[in-house]
């Protein structure tokens, strides 16, 4: 495969991540690097093509399944990736609102612990009083940030 075959199919990984997420995870960017230097770029391809049918094909649209997935990962504690789909939440279209109802449910199903990640992941994404982005639900200002 030549180089720029290499380039092209690695860059198309990446626009799927950017169409479901708004941006390329860290640790998508360090698999798809190892997978080039070492002729892997298949597994990547196929890892992007299935989570392109479970997540953009979903019958729950993209802005449901992302909050799902948000859900999901605060209850096993990945704090990482429930960073990552909670902003890929915001860029499918939910609000802060919509992270705070699903931080409520995890308390339900996973406990205070999961509840508290959800809380300190939505706490980093939510604007703080006086800054811009319009006005909120509690009649302070801002909006939600990346």
């Amino acid at each position: 495969m030549t180089n720029d075959a290499l380039a092209s199919r690695t860059e198309a990984v990446r626009d799927r991540y950017r169409s479901t997420l708004g941006a390329v995870p860290e640790g998508v960017q360090e698999r798809l690097r190892l997978a080039g230097d070492f002729g892997r770029l298949p597994t990547e391809e196929a890892i992007a093509a299935l989570r392109h049918i479970v997540l953009t094909d979903s019958p729950l649209g993209d802005r449901v399944q992302q909050l799902v997935h948000f859900g999901q990962l605060l209850a096993l504690g990945r704090a990482h990736p429930a960073r990552i789909h909670a902003r890929g939440a915001l860029h499918a279209g939910a609000g802060i609102a919509d992270l705070i109802g699903v931080a409520e449910t995890v308390l339900i199903t996973a406990g205070v612990p999961a509840y508290a990640l959800g809380t300190e992941i939505i706490a980093e994404l939510a604007p703080g009083e006086g800054e811009p982005g319009g006005a909120r639900p509690d009649g302070r200002n801002g909006a939600a940030r990346f």
